[in-house]
C-alpha cells in the first residue's frame, strides 16, 4: 500500500456511514445474537479459539451478519478476504483462490473468504467454490438475507454450519443508539447530541430489529439538526420521525392508547364494519404492535362474537395465528387483514358465549347430580351401583335422537344455548326443532 492508498483508506474510515464506523471490533462489543455468540456457545468458542469452519449467516438486514464477519477478521490469524456476490465475477474468485493457495503453500496460513449476499451467486459460481471449500483452501463465510436451504448450493450447505440471526430487541437497539450518541471516536459524541426518551423509544421500536436503520436515522438527525443556544443538538420525537421517514403514531403499547385501539378493533369486527376493523388493524401494525397479540384477539372475537353463526371464522382465525408465526412481518399483515375482514363480515352470534357463562353460573350456584344412566359404566362394579343402566343409545332411535333427559334433575328445564337465528345457527335451530318434533 503506497502513501496515497493509505490516505484514501484513512479518509474512507472517517467518512464512512455511522453504522459502518460503529461496527463492533470484538465479540464483546457485539450487541444482540446471544443465542449464537453468548459465552460458551459454539460460534463464540470457535471464534475465540480461531478454529472456525465454513459458516453461513442467515437473517434480516441490519442484524449483524457483516459485523460478525468483521469481528472474525479482527480476531483470526488467517488471511481474510471479502467479496460481494452482487458484483464479483469468476475472475475475482479465481484471484482469491490463487492467493489462498499461495498463503497456504508458502506460509501455512489459512484464508477466510467472506461472501456477502451469497444467494446472489448463480449455481455455476457456487459450484466453482465447492472443491476449494471442501479441501480447505478457503474457509467460507457466507451472508444472506434469504433462506440458504433454498438459495445456496446443497453441497455448500452440507459443508457449512448455518447460524440464523434474529432481529435485535428494542432494548438492544436502544443500547446502540446510546453508544452512537456518546462515542466520540467513532460515533457522534463530538456533536454533544442528546435525545428525548420518547424519540429513542420510537426509533428503537420502528427500526423493527434493524440496527442499521436506527443508526442511519441517528446520523441524519445529528447532521441536519441545528444546535441549540448551548451548542448541543437536541433530537426530539418530531426530528426522529422525519429522519426515519415514518410518521409518529401516538400509540403506547402499555398505555391507554393501546387498549383504546384494540378495543375499537374488536368492536368494529363485532359490529360488522370491515373498513373500521382494517383501519384499526393498520394503526396497530404501523405502530409496531405484537402480531401475536392481534391474532389472539381475532381468534377470541371469532368465537365470542361469531360463534356458530359461522363456525369457519374460528378456523380462519386459528389458521392465521399459525401462519403469522411461520411467516412474520411484513407479509403477516396480509394474513391478519384476511382474518380480521372474515370475522368482521361473518354473521354474528354470542349464543355460545352466553351459554357457557350461564352454565358456569349454574355450576357455581349449587350441587347437581349427574343422572346414574349417564355415568361411566366401563369399570368393574359400576353396574352394581346402577351406573349406565337405562341409558338410551341415540343411534338406536329414529333421527339418531333419544328424548332421554341429559341435564341433572336439579336444573329442571334450564336452557343455556339459545340460537341467534343468524347464519349457520339457522341450520342448527332447524335441526334442533326437527329432532324434537313429536
Amino acid at each position: 500500500m503506497d502513501l496515497f492508498e493509505y490516505a484514501r483508506s484513512m479518509n474512507a474510515d472517517k467518512e464512512a456511514p455511522l453504522a459502518s464506523r460503529l461496527r463492533p471490533r470484538t465479540l464483546e462489543e457485539v450487541v444482540g445474537q446471544q443465542h449464537i455468540i453468548g459465552k460458551g456457545k459454539l460460534l463464540y468458542r470457535a471464534i475465540k479459539a480461531d478454529k472456525l469452519g465454513s459458516v453461513i449467516f442467515y437473517g434480516p438486514p441490519g442484524t449483524g451478519k457483516t459485523t460478525l464477519a468483521k469481528v472474525i477478521a479482527n480476531t483470526t490469524s488467517a488471511a481474510f478476504t471479502q467479496i460481494n456476490a452482487t458484483s464479483a465475477g469468476k475472475k475475482d474468485m479465481e484471484d482469491v483462490v490463487k492467493t489462498a493457495k499461495d498463503h497456504l503453500g508458502m506460509y501455512g496460513k489459512r484464508t477466510i473468504l467472506f461472501v456477502d449476499e451469497i444467494h446472489r451467486f448463480n449455481k455455476g459460481q457456487q459450484d466453482y467454490l465447492l472443491p476449494f471449500v471442501e479441501d480447505g483452501t478457503v474457509i467460507l463465510i457466507g451472508a444472506t438475507t434469504e433462506n440458504p436451504y433454498f438459495e445456496v448450493n446443497g453441497a455448500l450447505i452440507s459443508r457449512s454450519i448455518i447460524f440464523e440471526l434474529k432481529p435485535l430487541e428494542k432494548a438492544e437497539i436502544r443500547e446502540l443508539i446510546n453508544r452512537a450518541l456518546t462515542d466520540e471516536e467513532r460515533g457522534m459524541g463530538l456533536y454533544r447530541p442528546y435525545i428525548d426518551e420518547d424519540a429513542a423509544d420510537f426509533l428503537a421500536d420502528i427500526a423493527g430489529g434493524d440496527a442499521r436503520s436506527a443508526l442511519n436515522a441517528i446520523e441524519l438527525a445529528v447532521l441536519t439538526t441545528p444546535p441549540e443556544a448551548d451548542g448541543r443538538i437536541h433530537i426530539t420525537l418530531e426530528v426522529a420521525s422525519e429522519c426515519i421517514q415514518k410518521r409518529v403514531v401516538r400509540y403506547d403499547k402499555t398505555g391507554d392508547n393501546h387498549y383504546d385501539t384494540i378495543s375499537a378493533f374488536i368492536k368494529s369486527m363485532r359490529g360488522s364494519d370491515p373498513d373500521a376493523a382494517v383501519y384499526y388493524l393498520a394503526k396497530m401494525l404501523y405502530a409496531g404492535e405484537d402480531i401475536r397479540f392481534i391474532s389472539r384477539r381475532i381468534m377470541i372475537c371469532a368465537s365470542e362474537d361469531v360463534g356458530n353463526a359461522d363456525p369457519q371464522a374460528l378456523q380462519v382465525a386459528a389458521a392465521a395465528a399459525q401462519a403469522i408465526e411461520r411467516i412474520g412481518m411484513p407479509e403477516a399483515q396480509l394474513i391478519l387483514a384476511q382474518a380480521a375482514l372474515y370475522v368482521a363480515t361473518a354473521p354474528k352470534s354470542n349464543s355460545a358465549t352466553n351459554a357457557i357463562f350461564e352454565a358456569m353460573e349454574a355450576v357455581k350456584s349449587g350441587r347437581a347430580t349427574i343422572p346414574a344412566y349417564l355415568q361411566d359404566a366401563h369399570y368393574p362394579g359400576a353396574e352394581k351401583l346402577g351406573h349406565g343402566i337405562g341409558y338410551e343409545y341415540a343411534h338406536d332411535f329414529p333421527k339418531h335422537f333419544s328424548k332421554q333427559r341429559y341435564l341433572p334433575e336439579e336444573l329442571g328445564d334450564a336452557k343455556f344455548y339459545r340460537t341467534s337465528g343468524n347464519g349457520y345457527e339457522k341450520v342448527i335451530q332447524q335441526y334442533l326443532d326437527w329432532i324434537h318434533e313429536d
